[in-house]
């Protein structure tokens, strides 16, 4: 059990789980999970690529988060990048959300 403030830990908790899929710098198909949380001034998102862990910044809103990924990781070589929403909180959507794309 928890000893932070029951709000503190909704503040800071993983609100969604997004995919995110493309090809790596070595052209090779990759996807892998997003978790968003929710922070004090908005939300934030990461990811890991084998041994590389992407941040976003603090955002107002979820889409701006994606948004920060998804251009980390093209700075870094990645490319033809989508994501899509799969979990809203603990409810598991089915893969029924559309995919978002990110031109390049």
């Amino acid at each position: 059990m928890s000893s932070l403030p029951l709000s503190f830990r909704l503040r800071h908790a993983v609100v969604e789980k997004h995919q995110v899929e493309g090809t790596d710098p070595s052209a090779r198909y990759f996807n892998r999970t997003v978790p968003v949380k929710r922070v004090d001034r908005g939300y934030t998102a990461s990811t890991m690529y084998e041994a590389l862990v992407t941040e976003s910044g603090v955002h107002p809103t979820v889409g701006r988060a994606l948004q920060d990924i998804v251009g980390k990781l093209r700075e870094l070589g990645f490319t033809q990048l989508r994501t899509r929403l799969n979990f809203k909180g603990q409810k598991y959507l089915a893969e029924k959300e559309s995919w978002v794309e990110y031109p390049e």
